[in-house]
């Protein structure tokens, strides 16, 4: 089995390759020579390609995109030309420009493309279910420290219309974690954004969404992008009170490798365990945000 990574313009790539290195051979693209060469530095045997026509002339059973979001619709679109499973990392479309021109790109053939936080496979999440009619109210709280983009690096995330900020790029794994738990049929009420520490951002360091779903059951999404450590939590309020999940830990801990084996179920022929409804309500939510905020 061959697996090609194109682009590895965030850290997930490296933590993917990882986990596929195992079960695979490895062909990457990426345009950036310091980015290439710490992958390199891991995974000395991977085949190199000059570009993505050339990575996919290499004829992979999968591909792993890790593309800033502009450059997703195009890149995809050449990937699902040749009707490969795609897994493409977070974000897919940052503002809602980009995600129109990625929804007409998806709905050519959707059960090929899987796009999440990794989060929902966290083993700890993916055993917590709570019934819905017990459901009152959720919340979701990030907390993953965005310092280091304070300082100049992959200024692309840190850029409202390109990668979305702090609200898009961390948010993301709040409302994914509820859309996950309570459907995909919800509506973004309002945003706030702050910069509290990191004065040198574009974007914010803290956040906040409130969404509602369809059956009236309000959320709320906090953003703390100052944090000594990263955790992501979920509550949800009932009549008899709390149910908590907690996830911190490792790339295990965190779904990192439940999601890399989702998609190599892909690569045998599985549907995307993730319905492209769910992933466009998570994007649609987080792009209006941006946009709101």
């Amino acid at each position: 089995m061959r697996i090609a990574l194109a682009g590895l313009a965030t850290s997930h790539p490296y933590a993917d390759a990882r986990t596929l290195g195992r079960q695979a051979d490895l062909v990457v693209w990426e345009p950036d020579p310091e980015r290439l060469a710490r992958f390199l530095a891991e995974h000395p045997d991977a085949a190199v390609a000059p570009d993505l026509a050339a990575l996919l002339a290499t004829r992979p059973d999968g591909v792993v995109l890790t593309v800033p979001p502009p450059q997703v619709p195009v890149a995809l679109e050449r990937v699902l030309d040749q009707g490969l499973p795609c897994f493409v990392n977070k974000p897919a479309a940052a503002t809602t420009g980009q995600l129109e021109q990625l929804d007409r790109v998806v709905a050519r053939a959707p059960e090929l493309v899987l796009s999440t936080s990794v989060l929902r496979f966290a083993p700890d999440f993916a055993a917590f279910a709570v019934p819905r009619e017990e459901v009152l109210a959720v919340r979701a709280t990030v907390r993953h420290d965005v310092g280091l983009w304070a300082t100049g690096y992959n200024p692309w995330q840190d850029d409202p219309a390109v990668g979305g900020g702090t609200l898009v790029m961390m948010g993301l794994h709040g409302v994914e974690l509820l859309v996950a738990l309570l459907g995909p049929a919800v509506r973004l009420v309002g945003a706030a954004t702050a910069t509290r520490r990191y004065g040198t951002l574009r974007s914010e360091d803290t956040g906040l969404l409130t969404l509602q779903w369809g059956d009236g059951v309000p959320g709320t999404v906090e953003v703390l992008g100052i944090s000594e450590g990263e955790a992501y939590e979920v509550t949800v309020h009932t009549s008899t009170g709390e149910r908590h999940v907690a996830l911190r830990g490792g790339e295990d801990e965190l779904g990192y490798r439940a999601t890399i084996e989702a998609f190599l179920a892909m690569v045998d022929g599985a549907p995307s365990p993730v319905p492209w409804a769910q992933t466009r309500a998570v994007l649609g939510m987080l792009a209006t945000a941006r946009a709101y905020a």
